[in-house]
């Protein structure tokens, strides 16, 4: 019965022992089952976090591109922005700013450079007397060879100093062999560099001396170093001329080579589109462009004028001429071409009265009688009014001895009667039915003409100054007088040497055509084929 009960007792903490293992068994599994769903839950949280940080810095980087690419456009837009302010601003960019020069400038201001002693050649310090002993004393004089030591001392440290001394000068003697030729090589810079300056200086005394006694070569110099130095935007502006004087009618004369229509920004504004991922422009109306661009030459030849005759501190300008010409390439053969698309003559004191701030540009240069492209962006040629080449004596003998002047009349070299049936011939070319009447004693021809347009047409007098010297007013008096006694719409006057100012103002408001030296060549090379010439 014991035994039983023991064995019972076994059996039951057996089992117990086992269920206890199990349920710890048990345990673990749940615990390791827990764990691994808390480690799951950790990194499906942590890989929830990185997805969150992600999407926010996704969101962050592409609100930061959109930034960027706005403010690329806003850039972009400013830009177009300051160029067209730089446009429309070309004339009252001058009237702010004195173009006068003054020839002091033109002066160098350069000081030659101070010479500098290389260091290692710099002067040393003398070497120091050495410290001499004091005298002996009374009781030390009776000891015996006292006074021979002290003298031998003596002696011997006076001739370690002269030999310092010695070792010194030489020293110092060999720095200034050196220096020698560096001084000398610095002495004949700084002459060349002081000659140069007195020659700048004479130059320009010179050119101040022969600009005040308008020197034509000077007023030249002069007024060519006044268009250089007026600014303008730099992109699309060659800057590029020529000026001619003639002194007989104080007139300068001034070819200007003009922009381009591709210096007007062909866009308006630019926008960046979200949804596309892209910069778009909108494009500039082709009537806009054609009226920036004619500002733009209008602006130009207005602001040219304007520094010529406020520069003008000699009184050598009565009268200027502008002719602006676009030097670019015909898009139909693909040739070089040079087409003039303004040409304007104006007295000083006339222009000189404008004020320029206030001025409707356009409407302002036709009231000085300027011939204007209606369409400057097509390249649509005017007359000028002078030919450069007519006055810029220089040039004509070169283009004379390369052509052969035997094969260019010279007008000046005609009889009276060629000359006459000349200009005769010329108006019935340009459509006229012209009559020669008289010649006049000067050698000139009067005409009558007869213009057989409807409306336009009617009754023309023509007179001839076959002149060397610039014809004055009173020939244009005359002019007027015979248009009167003849009952004519319109009076034409040609010379083949120019106008003096008081013609011009008188001639202004009057139907009377001046034709110059310079305007005749013209007529006769485009309407009847001659390629004449006017020399003296």
């Amino acid at each position: 019965m014991g035994r039983r009960s023991g064995f019972e007792g076994f059996l039951r903490a057996t089992v117990r022992a086992a269920a206890a293992s199990e349920r710890e068994r048990q345990r673990d599994i749940r615990s390791r089952a827990t764990q691994a769903r808390q480690i799951e839950r950790h990194q499906r949280m942590a890989m929830a976090q990185l997805n969150r940080e992600d999407r926010a810095m996704q969101k962050e980087a592409k609100a930061q591109y959109l930034a960027d690419r706005t403010g690329e456009t806003d850039d972009m837009n400013a830009e177009l922005q300051d160029r067209m302010q730089e446009l429309q601003s070309i004339l009252a960019h001058t009237l702010s700013t004195d173009d006068r020069i003054d020839f002091d400038t033109l002066r160098p201001s350069t000081k030659f450079e101070r010479f500098e002693t290389p260091p290692a050649l710099a002067p040393s310090q003398a070497p120091r007397a050495p410290s001499v002993p004091p005298p002996l004393a009374s009781w030390r004089k009776l000891i015996p060879g006292a006074a021979t030591r002290h003298q031998a001392t003596l002696a011997q440290l006076a001739r370690e100093h002269e030999a310092e001394v010695f070792r010194f000068n030489k020293a110092e003697q060999a720095k200034l062999d050196q220096l020698k030729p560096l001084r000398a090589a610095y002495d004949e810079r700084k002459q060349r560099f002081e000659a140069e300056v007195k020659d700048r200086n004479e130059e320009i005394d010179g050119l101040q001396s022969a600009y005040r006694d308008k020197t034509p070569e000077a007023v030249v110099a002069y007024n060519e170093m006044v268009l250089a130095r007026s600014e303008y935007p730099t992109e699309g502006f060659p800057q590029k001329f020529r000026v001619a004087y003639n002194p007989e009618s104080s007139e300068l004369v001034v070819e200007y080579e003009q922009p381009e229509v591709s210096v007007v920004p062909q866009d308006v504004e630019y926008r960046y589109v979200k949804s596309r991922d892209s910069m778009e422009s909108k494009a500039r109306k082709a009537t806009e462009i054609k009226q920036v661009y004619q500002d733009i030459l209008v602006s130009i030849t207005l602001r040219t004028l304007h520094e010529l005759f406020e520069a003008d501190q000699a009184n050598a300008i009565a009268m200027a001429t502008f002719n602006g010409l676009v030097d670019t390439t015909d898009p139909a053969n693909g040739q070089a071409i040079r087409v003039p698309v303004i040409s304007v003559r104006t007295s000083k004191l006339e222009f000189l009265s404008l004020r320029l701030e206030k001025v409707d540009k356009v409407a302002c240069l036709r009231s000085l009688g300027a011939q204007v492209s209606s369409r400057p962006d097509e390249l649509q040629a005017v007359k000028p009014i002078v030919e450069f080449d007519m006055v810029d004596k220089r040039f004509i003998d070169q283009g004379d001895a390369l052509s052969g002047l035997e094969s260019r009349p010279n007008l000046l070299e005609m009889t009276p009667s060629a000359f006459e049936v000349l200009v005769a011939n010329l108006f019935g070319k340009m459509g006229l039915e012209t009559k020669l009447t008289r010649s006049s004693k000067d050698g000139g021809v009067d005409a009558v003409a007869y213009d057989i347009r409807p409306v336009l047409g009617g009754k023309v007098v023509i007179q001839a100054k076959r002149y060397r010297d610039t014809v004055g007013v009173s020939a244009v008096r005359d002019l007027y007088g015979t248009m009167l006694n003849e009952g004519a719409n319109k009076g034409i006057l040609v010379c083949t040497s120019g106008y003096g100012p008081d013609a011009y103002n008188f001639s202004k408001d009057k139907p009377i055509e001046l034709i110059d030296g310079g305007g005749l060549l013209y007529l006769l090379r485009e309407h009847a084929g001659v390629a004449a010439r006017i020399a003296s």
